[in-house]
């Protein structure tokens, strides 16, 4: 069972799936993390992970699948980034989004794209990073 984990998505990814007809005998859930709050208390993201890397971070992506994955998922996917228009930093620029995978039996899988275009595309693109890369795990296990 799949569950996912978003930010700056809002709950896109979870949106485009649950319109798959059958769609839950794999998806569980989707949590819209929004505030570093969110993540602390329904994601289990330690407050030394977001003090330490940020919201925005690897680190925080691999911590938010290992939440998901207590909230009873087999397989997680998480994606926490700046779509803009502001909020962006020099080293953390609008179009960063931090991405987690992983299947419960394996370490997470993270990485980091840097998307242009206005906030609406920079999460469209996002999305599609996102499930492209479950994809692969899954196809790979």
């Amino acid at each position: 069972m799949l569950g996912i984990a978003e930010s700056c998505t809002g709950g896109l990814i979870a949106a485009e799936l649950s319109e798959i007809a059958g769609a839950s005998q794999w998806f569980s859930f989707g949590i819209v993390a929004y505030t570093n709050n969110a993540k602390k208390s329904l994601l289990y993201v330690p407050e030394q992970t977001l003090t330490k890397h940020g919201a925005v971070s690897e680190e925080t992506a691999a911590k938010m699948c290992a939440g998901a994955l207590k909230l009873k998922a087999n397989c997680a996917l998480s994606v926490t980034g700046i779509a803009g228009p502001s909020g962006g930093t020099a080293k953390k620029p609008v179009g960063m989004v931090c991405f987690g995978w992983q299947l419960a039996y394996l370490s997470p899988q993270t990485d980091t794209q840097y998307f242009s275009g206005k906030r609406r595309g920079i999460r469209q693109k996002a999305a599609i990073h996102a499930l492209s890369g479950l994809l692969a795990i899954l196809s790979a296990h």
